[in-house]
């Protein structure tokens, strides 16, 4: 009788783990999430965005701090209005300095301005005072020697009276209210708006080719039917769209922080603050536009055959993000209003609303559920595109094949 020996694993036999069906995504997601992370051509994207924005801030710092520099001649009978324009005009802008030359006459004066050697001469007439330049206006030198020569004269005046220059502008104050918004305020919130628009266009044609490139590559090369023996489809698309979502939400943040920290340098620190609430937004709208997006980029490539098919499969998806784009831009008014609870526009319209003051906080969330409904829809509508179309090797599928093929 022959003895029959069952072999028992010991924990030096090897075992193939298999992930469960339903944890698959996430191993599907973390190897995804790797693979761009170690993309030389990914990081060298993302650094060189980072460093133009490094750039494009540094720029902004030293144009607000630099100094802009005058030599001004006077003749000796306006070397005393000179002397003090330049001991006052720091004082009044920061960013203006004057050095005062004193000249013998007028002549000189003229022939020193057309050799370039000062910038400006200031002389008195019988009607007040002429700052002659050579061929174009220095707005800054003439603000501050308006203000200089209007405070020099307002002191006379208040001599010649018995009293005082203070007393003489008492009640003169004119405080400025904006019925349409601060212009700095405006200003920033256009090139905010700008990013918001621009950072989701190269999100969404960055991030979406990949995906639809990653798909097609891996029904071409037949690998996507090993897998699928393995895991369900549904958990293959769960994994490429929370790995693309991810690593395009975390490139987003770091951008965010990077022209967060960057603005707090510029001259439009002080309203850093009513910046951060929009940007905040906008980084949950752009997760929930963004998923939308993934989802259908991933069908754009399983209804292509081959890579080159993704050109076209994918235009559909272009003229989307095209869309977007251009609408921040050229919708005003009603149909801007519109527009912002309207997939997939809302992901950037909505918060450029809010930056502008246009928009409140309930309006935010109406178009943010309304985006995240469509999210769903849009994926579940994809969902079953991708399964449907994933395995089919005959040619270029359209929407109505892929939707009526059998599973």
């Amino acid at each position: 009788m022959t003895a029959t020996h069952t072999q028992t694993p010991t924990a030096t036999t090897p075992r193939e783990v298999v992930p469960a069906p339903r944890s698959a995504w996430v191993t599907v997601a973390r190897r995804e999430i790797v693979v761009r992370l170690t993309d030389k051509a990914f990081l060298g994207g993302t650094l060189l965005t980072l460093v133009l924005i490094c750039g494009f801030m540094g720029w902004q710092v030293w144009d607000s701090s630099r100094t802009s520099s005058y030599t001004v001649a006077t003749t000796q009978d306006d070397t005393v209005m000179g002397e003090r324009l330049a001991a006052e005009a720091s004082g009044i802008d920061e960013g203006v300095a004057v050095r005062s030359r004193a000249v013998p006459d007028a002549a000189t004066a003229q022939d020193l301005l057309r050799a370039e050697e000062v910038d400006a001469w200031l002389h008195s007439t019988d009607g007040g005072w002429v700052l002659t330049t050579l061929d174009s206006a220095e707005g800054g030198l003439t603000r501050v020697t308006q203000d200089v020569v209007r405070s020099a004269a307002l002191e006379d005046q208040a001599a010649s009276l018995g009293t005082t220059a203070e007393a003489l502008v008492e009640g003169s104050t004119v405080t400025t209210e904006f019925l349409r918004g601060d212009v700095e305020r405006s200003q920033l919130a256009q090139g905010v708006s700008f990013a918001f628009a621009f950072l989701f266009y190269i999100a969404a044609l960055t991030f979406g080719y990949v995906i639809a490139n990653s798909v097609v590559e891996e029904k071409q090369s037949r690998v996507v039917e090993i897998i699928a023996t393995s895991i369900p489809v549904r958990q293959l698309l769960a994994g490429k769209i929370v790995a693309t979502t991810v690593i395009a939400m975390v490139q987003m943040a770091l951008y965010a922080v990077v022209g967060l920290v960057g603005l707090s340098l510029t001259e439009y620190s002080e309203l850093i603050f009513a910046v951060t609430g929009p940007v905040a937004w906008y980084l949950v709208f752009f997760v929930a536009g963004f998923v939308a997006l993934a989802a259908l980029w991933a069908v754009a490539g399983a209804l292509a055959s081959r890579a080159e098919d993704v050109q076209s499969t994918g235009t559909p998806l272009l003229m989307i993000v095209l869309g977007v784009f251009f609408g921040s831009f050229f919708l005003d008014g009603l149909a801007r209003t519109v527009a912002s609870f309207v997939p997939p526009f809302s992901a950037v319209l909505m918060p450029a609303r809010m930056l502008d003051g246009d928009a409140v906080w309930w309006e935010a969330v109406v178009a943010l559920a309304i985006l995240l409904a469509t999210a769903v829809v849009v994926v579940r509508v994809a969902e079953r595109l991708y399964r449907r179309s994933l395995l089919q090797t005959g040619g270029r599928l359209s929407i109505r094949q892929a939707w009526s093929s059998p599973e």
